[in-house]
């Protein structure tokens, strides 16, 4: 018997590491993919008033920032029986918008495109960042400018490119600015182009590393997302499950989500295991995020987007379950995120300055989804009379993935060990 420990885990937001035990002729026989650092972000926001929550809850990450102030201001929202005027919806939304184009060019080009521009084998002190601007700069050149204009966003709508403070319970503090408008507006189609660059450049990488996607990591799981009319939606409306085989589609709305969600309990980890409850454990495990957000949807809400789902469902079957696709998943949404921002930049409410509802501190309980770079984030606050939060759940993006990330190490560990 032998144990390979991998520690740390690079590339990722947190702290973590892998155990692989093996038997005595090599074979992985356990993998446990251990979260090392406790998660006690209720305890952040139990006994303050609910509306410095939104103000607060971004400081738990520094990539996600944006969608834990928007669904934490939602579930706020909903406590209170908030109605948020049209324009500060949009206004919202092109916050969320923002920081989903950052994000995912940021994930893809900083954290994902080493393994490919470079190849698995390059040495690791090169395979980074600096490797690919190194290797390949005008790719490098327009990750840059997705993730400065996608900041610029946040920052024209939330105050700050990092941890942003506009959106109150009843809508925004402040409103875009005309000349703030004109500028994002002269650079997206822009942006767009490169989004299209980017998903150019993963399908050429996958002719070379088809083999490889259709091997490693690939497990059948339940997915879950977010949908609007069925259409796949960054900002929030209906949650949906789609089974492992693609049968079975079951839409619920985010203040109903206890009665489809349970969480289970492991040793090893300071995470729970969450899982769908009409399924039960370990059946109903899942996954969330790019992957699981193009599984679920019927069809992207944009054109080009939609242009390029249908290719990925040619290239990797409905559903599909190779988890190194979440990286042209991911491109997907980042094609669309462009796309639905220059919608919103054309809207004339884009720049109102109707976004503020009167709203009263009660008692209340309040569900705010959102989806977050990462995937679905969930935030659930119940509030007494004078508004102060006596209770708090949240279900993070990544605490969602963190059992089947478990599955797909096993099942790679499975195949890289195989011929030892």
């Amino acid at each position: 018997m032998g144990k390979i420990t991998i520690e740390p885990l690079t590339r990722l937001e947190g702290h973590g590491k892998v155990t692989i035990k093996l038997d005595d002729s090599g074979k992985p026989t356990d993998v446990k993919l251990h979260i090392t650092a406790l998660r006690g972000f209720e305890q952040f926001v139990i006994g303050r008033p609910a509306e410095e929550v939104p103000r607060i809850v971004p400081r738990i990450c520094g990539i996600c920032q944006t969608a834990h102030h928007l669904a934490s201001v939602k579930a706020v929202d909903a406590a209170w029986g908030a109605q948020i005027p049209s324009a500060a919806e949009k206004q919202r939304e092109l916050m969320h918008i923002g920081n989903m184009i950052h994000s995912h060019a940021l994930h893809f080009y900083y954290l994902a495109a080493p393994d490919f521009v470079l190849g698995p084998d390059a040495d690791p002190a090169i395979r980074n960042v600096i490797g690919v601007i190194d290797a390949a700069p005008e790719v490098a050149k327009k990750a840059i400018a997705l993730r400065r204009v996608g900041q610029s966003m946040v920052e024209a709508t939330g105050g700050k490119a990092i941890h942003p403070v506009t959106a109150i319970p009843g809508g925004l503090s402040k409103s875009l600015s005309e000349e703030k408008r004109d500028e994002l507006l002269a650079e997206i189609d822009t942006m767009i182009q490169y989004g299209q660059d980017g998903l150019d450049l993963m399908k050429s990488l996958n002719e070379k590393y088809l083999d490889t996607i259709n091997t490693l990591g690939v497990i059948d799981t339940w997915y879950l997302g977010l949908v609007k009319d069925g259409k796949h939606n960054f900002y929030g409306d209906t949650l949906r499950f789609v089974s492992p085989d693609g049968s079975e589609k079951i839409d619920f709305k985010p203040a109903d989500y206890l009665d489809y969600l349970a969480e289970h309990v492991v040793e090893h980890n300071y995470v729970k295991y969450p899982y769908n409850k009409k399924v039960g454990y370990p059946e109903g495990l899942y996954r969330v995020g790019p992957l699981a957000m193009i599984n679920a949807c019927d069809s992207m809400p944009t054109p080009l987007a939609e242009e390029a789902r249908k290719e990925f469902a040619e290239t990797f079957g409905r559903p599909a379950n190779q988890s190194i696709a979440y990286n042209q998943a991911r491109l997907i949404e980042l094609l669309s995120a462009c796309e639905r921002a220059k919608e919103l930049l054309e809207d004339p409410e884009i720049v109102s300055t109707d976004v503020k509802a009167e709203v009263e501190p009660k008692a209340g309980n309040g569900v705010g989804v959102v989806y977050a770079p990462r995937g679905t984030l969930f935030h659930n606050y119940e509030t007494d009379d004078n508004g102060i939060v006596t209770k708090a759940n949240m279900i993070v993006a990544t605490t969602h993935n963190v059992p089947t990330m478990e599955k797909a190490i096993q099942q790679a560990a499975e195949v890289l060990f195989k011929d030892n």
